[in-house]
């Protein structure tokens, strides 16, 4: 059977968004998922992420779960598309690209693609002078437009792009109505040219065609008609005077010149004047505005490539005008990346360098207008003060005119936001604008093209470059602990590290470790004379800039020791809804005060969260300071107690108090959201166990812990199971709570036995016993004792395991404990197998097993039909044991149980030797030793060490095999 492959489908998307496999048209769903798959054709060949095409089909209105959404549009376009992939092949269209997607479709199988080379290809056969062939070729080019550009698609890329799209066509039929003009189809485009300048009713270019085809056509008359309607609506609605090449062709109009004739009658292009190709422009400034470049410029590599890609390798006018949006939190290198990058392409644009600092976060507070800044531009190009039209729209039309058909590189530094660049863009094709912001510039991204570009902080390779290029390779290398920690304690932020860099330089005789030292104690080592490098004071500039809420927020922000925060944490930690806290993330992330990693998690660089932390001591009361700790340290509690149903069925839940106001802990409807949610959340987890001993809330301490048991045995977190465990039973014993620290006991016995420290294990359990008889808890007495038997176990003491076994067996039937009973059973089983007294453990195993069917106890299930297995093996029934062995791996894998999964992979390996498949033995085993390996298990040795024998005995094997003779 033949595959799908991308030639066997092509695509339209000017007009409705269709496709088609062979001759048969597919669906391709509802309008949300056609703009997926706009989004990843328009970039042609690159990849998209996936948080840049939840923007650009959701735009600010984001769904809770957009991200499971988008795979579900991407997995279903790839079954449309490709119709006859066979199972298990991977997608050929649409594919995985890092964190994102890339649609690979040849250009011929897109009918924009198409389009553009046919208009490259008329530009050509125009400038060779086969203006006939050229005006046929325009014709048949806009043919292919079937209506609106990306009609009926939702989002903000579709309006964007259905606009640049609906410019360049109404480009493409300018140029071919000019066409037809050079051939002398005078007559025959008066008709298109009236409806056209009815539409478009202040586009110049279409007025001059529409006089000049109606002069040419002997209509003196209603060509100057023509140009009083335009000068009118110019001058009414905009303030200005029609532009040069439109006031000449007037003249010659009026006088009759007879080249205009000249030009019809010989079917050639009229003679070019300097007003006529670019009015007055011709003579004005070529401005070169740029500052100069850092010379110890460093790093930026994978910056640079990407706004490299965004212009051709050759020169020449480009299709639209290039936009770049730099973005980034505040001292991370905007301006400085934006510079060196406009140095280095400055030779590209001939007519010259406009650069201007908007001032959108300046400490004066002194943001500079649009009207401003566009006068300043207005002036560099040359216009005379009393030629400066008045009125924001004016100016920028005739700062459009003057950018018209010219190469330009335009700087706009420090934007506060979209709508005080938008009227400083060009508006034709061939200019580049870079523009610099700590705001996210939607806007322009969404409906101008922009390219977005944020920076992060610098690699540990370029912070320590940066060092080096400012103090000397010498003295960096002399002291490379020291330096480590600088750009460590910096969080590689470039100002941070300028202004270190610049007290070492200042200082050659202090030693790098001396200045290490001075710069371990928040944000006073970079405090400085100049605001413009004083950390405290630029942080403040974006600040200042917030709501009060969102101010609010980023204080509080300061307070978690964890990683990250997701939206419902941060909800939680403010003791707000999820709708106002995600407007109020949006507001700090397009601030660049606060980065989304992954959509809705949310990290704070290390120096925001030092200036957050001093913020909300500030500004916070300590009770509201307390009631905001207690809020999410509640609420990671209340939401891993949450997964214990789905991870660890029928066993006692962790006690809890009821969560404080304003906390609203997620649920969990399968097993697998449970884990996933632990897993993200698992270094959060870990940090809020200390934090809540460092602010005083030890109950929250011991909990958390023991409500992540099973999600740490499952994953193998044996050290952060430890670790948590520790400081929760030192928490429970300094606050005399003697229930959790019994049930600390029992849970950090738990970990050590998995770590294989048996004899601390046993030592835990017995203490826990203690407490548990002085509590009079008979449940906690038979789980310790339960739990003691099965440290024996692995300790590979059956004979010493099977009497506390028996002792906690009875006492869990005797409160009627389930799971207590079918725990005990299991071990049970465990133990009469390892002394050989197989029929006593099939006995209870097959109870064990009975009951936990029963109970729908799946977890348990699968360590009992692994042990059941064992002991097939052991009286070597082998294909027993197989079959035992796999409905237990089956098991595992439902409940997520990597360990237990490991445990048995082993064992399917020994039977799989047993009888002679050795190759399923090995890849039973290097399955299992993957598994160990990422818990770093002490099992996975012995694994090792049966591979290493495995090949071993294969070479001896292969040495004594006598070779076939050819």
């Amino acid at each position: 059977m033949s595959t799908t492959s991308s030639r066997s489908v092509r695509f339209t998307v000017l007009g409705p968004v269709r496709a088609w496999y062979g001759e048969r048209e597919l669906d391709l769903g509802s309008p949300q998922q056609r703009a997926v798959l706009v989004a990843l054709l328009l970039r042609r060949g690159r990849p998209v992420t996936t948080a840049e095409l939840i923007d650009a089909v959701w735009g600010e209105g984001v769904p809770a779960a957009a991200v499971s959404v988008l795979r579900t549009y991407v997995s279903r376009l790839r079954k449309v598309l490709e119709p006859e992939r066979g199972a298990g092949s991977p997608p050929r269209v649409i594919v995985s690209a890092a964190d994102g997607y890339r649609a690979d479709v040849p250009d011929h199988a897109v009918d924009l693609r198409v389009f553009e080379r046919q208009v490259d290809e008329v530009k050509r056969l125009s400038d060779e002078g086969r203006v006939s062939e050229a005006a046929a070729l325009s014709r048949a080019a806009l043919d292919a437009w079937q209506g609106t550009p990306l009609a009926g698609l939702p989002g903000p890329l579709a309006e964007a792009e259905g606009a640049r799209l609906g410019e360049q066509r109404l480009g493409v039929v300018e140029l071919c109505l000019n066409l037809d003009l050079q051939c002398g189809r005078h007559s025959e485009v008066i008709a298109e040219l009236t409806s056209l300048t009815g539409e478009h009713p202040l586009r110049e270019q279409q007025w001059r065609l529409l006089m000049l085809a109606l002069y040419r056509s002997g209509r003196q008359a209603e060509a100057l008609a023509a140009y009083r309607t335009i000068r009118s609506t110019l001058v009414t609605e905009l303030g200005i005077e029609p532009g040069t090449a439109l006031r000449e062709l007037h003249d010659r109009i009026l006088a009759a010149d007879p080249a205009l004739e000249l030009a019809a009658t010989a079917g050639r292009p009229e003679p070019p004047t300097a007003a006529s190709a670019a009015g007055s422009v011709a003579h004005s400034p070529r401005p070169a505005q740029l500052p100069a470049d850092l010379p110890a410029f460093t790093g930026r590599a994978p910056e640079l490539a990407r706004i490299r890609a965004l212009l051709p390798d050759t020169d020449g006018l480009q299709a639209t005008v290039v936009i770049s949006a730099i973005g980034g939190m505040a001292g991370i290198g905007k301006t400085t990346l934006a510079v060196h990058w406009a140095h280095e392409i400055a030779h590209r644009f001939p007519d010259g360098q406009l650069y201007i600092n908007l001032r959108g976060f300046d400490p004066t507070g002194a943001v500079m207008p649009p009207q401003e800044a566009i006068r300043v531009f207005l002036d560099a190009l040359g216009v005379p003060p009393e030629h400066m039209p008045t009125g924001l729209d004016a100016q920028a039309a005739l700062y459009r005119s003057l950018l018209a058909e010219r190469q330009v590189l335009v700087v706009l530094d420090n934007a506060r936001d979209t709508e005080q660049a938008r009227p400083l863009l060009p508006g034709a094709p061939g200019c580049l604008v870079i523009v610099t912001s700590r705001n996210r510039l939607t806007g322009l991204i969404a409906n101008e093209g922009a390219h977005p570009l944020t920076l992060d902080a610098l690699t540990p390779a370029e912070a320590h470059d940066f060092l080096a290029r400012r103090l000397g390779a010498t003295r960096v290398t002399a002291e490379p602990r020291a330096a480590a920690l600088i750009t460590e304690r910096c969080a590689r932020l470039p100002l941070a590290l300028a202004i270190v860099a610049a007290r070492a330089a200042s200082n050659p005789h202090f030693s790098l470790a001396a200045i290490a030292d001075e710069i371990d104690d928040g944000l006073d080592a970079f405090a400085a004379d100049d605001r413009t490098t004083d950390i405290r004071a630029v942080f403040s500039w974006s600040y200042r800039a917030l709501s009060a809420p969102a101010q609010r927020l980023l204080n509080l922000l300061g307070l978690p020791t964890g990683s990250d925060i997701s939206t419902p944490a941060a909800a939680a930690l403010a003791g707000l809804g999820l709708r106002e806290t995600r407007t109020l993330l949006r507001e700090l992330t397009h601030s660049h005060l606060l980065t989304e990693r992954q959509p809705g998690r949310y990290t704070l660089h290390d120096l925001l969260r030092a200036y957050a932390a001093e913020r909300v001591h500030a500004h916070e009361t300590p009770a509201e300071r307390h009631r905001a700790v207690e809020r999410v340290l509640a609420w990671y509690l209340h939401t891993a107690a949450a997964t214990s149903p789905h991870l660890t069925p029928q066993r006692e839940p962790v006690p809890l108090d009821p969560p404080p106001s304003g906390c609203a802990p997620l649920t969990f409807a399968t097993r697998e959201q449970a884990v996933d949610w632990c897993e993200t959340e698992r270094p959060n987890l870990v940090a809020a166990v200390h934090q809540a001993v460092a602010s005083g809330h030890p109950g929250i301490a011991w909990r958390l812990p023991a409500a992540l048991w099973g999600f740490f045995y499952i994953r193998g977190h044996f050290h952060d199971w430890r670790e948590t465990t520790q400081v929760g039973l030192a928490a429970a014993r300094g606050n005399h709570d003697e229930a959790g620290e019994s049930r600390s006991h029992v849970n950090l016995a738990g970990a050590l036995g998995q770590l294989r420290r048996y004899d601390e294990a046993a030592d835990h359990l017995e203490q826990a016993a203690v407490l548990y008889g002085k509590l009079g808890d008979t449940y906690g007495m038979a789980m310790a004792a339960v739990n003691l038997g099965n440290v024996y176990l692995d300790a590979r003491q059956p004979a010493k395991a099977v009497e506390p076994t028996l002792r906690g067996l009875a006492a869990h039937r005797s409160i009627g404990n389930s799971w207590g009973q079918v725990v005990a059973l299991t071990n049970l089983g465990d133990a009469y197998e390892q002394l050989g007294r197989y029929d006593e453990a099939i006995e209870c195993l097959e109870q064990a097993l009975a009951e936990s069917r029963g109970a729908g106890n799946r977890w348990v299930e699968g360590i009992v039909l692994g042990l059941r297995g064992l002991v097939d093996h052991r009286l070597r029934r082998h294909d027993d044991a197989v079959g035992h062995y796999r409905q237990a791996l089956e098991v595992h894998r439902e409940v997520g149980n990597s360990l237990g999964e490991g445990l048995v992979l082993g064992y399917l390996g020994d039977v799989q030797l047993a009888v002679g498949s050795t190759e399923e033995a090995r890849a039973s085993w290097r399955h299992a030793l993957t598994i160990f390996e990422r818990s770093e298990h002490p099992d996975a040795e012995g694994i090792r060490t049966k591979l290493a024998d495995l090949e071993r005995h294969s070479a001896v094997v292969e040495r004594r095999t006598p070779r076939r003779a050819d």
